[in-house]
C-alpha cells in the first residue's frame, strides 16, 4: 500500500504533503529528531529518531517499500530509496530517479571536497513559491501514476 515518508527536519512542503494525502487517504510518515510539532491529521504519524547523524534516513530506508515515495533534498537517502523501488522527490518537485542519482551522489561529494579544500560555503538556491506548487503538482503526479501502475499489476 502507498505510504509518503517525509524527510522532516528540513522539510518546508509538510502542509502540501498534508493536502494530497487527505485527497487520496494515504499515510504519511513524518520523521524527524524532535523539535516538530505534530500534526492533528490522523493520516500522520510523526516519529522521533535519537539525535545522531543519519537516525532519520536510516528509518526511513528501513521502512519503505516498492511503491511508496520519500520527500527528501539528501541525496544519499534517496539513493537508498530509490534501490527499495520507491519514488523519491526533493522539495522542489523535482524527482530523483535511477538515471541521475549517481551524478547527484558525485557532484555532491565534489561540493563537500571544494568546501574542504577552499573554507568556503556552497549554497542552495531560495525556497520560491514556484517551487511549492511545483513539488504540489508532481506529489499529486506521482501517487496518481503509482495508482495507475499498481492497478494494470493487478489485472
Amino acid at each position: 500500500m502507498l505510504e509518503i515518508f517525509i524527510d522532516g527536519d528540513a522539510c518546508p512542503v509538510k502542509q502540501e504533503v498534508e493536502r494530497v494525502a487527505a485527497r487520496h487517504g494515504l499515510t504519511v510518515h513524518l520523521v524527524s529528531n524532535g523539535g516538530l510539532r505534530p500534526s492533528a491529521n490522523p493520516l500522520f504519524r510523526h516519529i522521533v529518531v535519537a539525535e545522531g547523524a543519519d537516525t532519520a534516513d536510516d528509518w526511513i530506508a528501513e521502512h519503505i517499500g516498492q511503491g511508496d515515495i520519500a520527500i527528501t533534498a539528501d541525496i544519499p537517502l534517496a539513493s537508498r530509496c530509490l534501490a527499495k523501488g520507491a519514488r523519491v522527490l526533493r522539495h522542489t518537485g523535482k524527482p530523483f530517479t535511477d538515471n541521475d542519482i549517481g551524478l547527484a551522489l558525485g557532484v555532491r561529494d565534489l561540493q563537500r571536497h571544494l568546501r574542504e579544500a577552499t573554507g568556503l560555503q556552497t549554497y542552495n538556491p531560495a525556497f520560491r513559491k514556484q517551487d511549492r506548487s511545483r513539488f504540489l503538482n508532481a506529489l499529486e503526479n506521482a501517487v496518481r501514476a503509482i495508482r495507475r501502475s499498481s492497478a494494470n499489476d493487478r489485472s
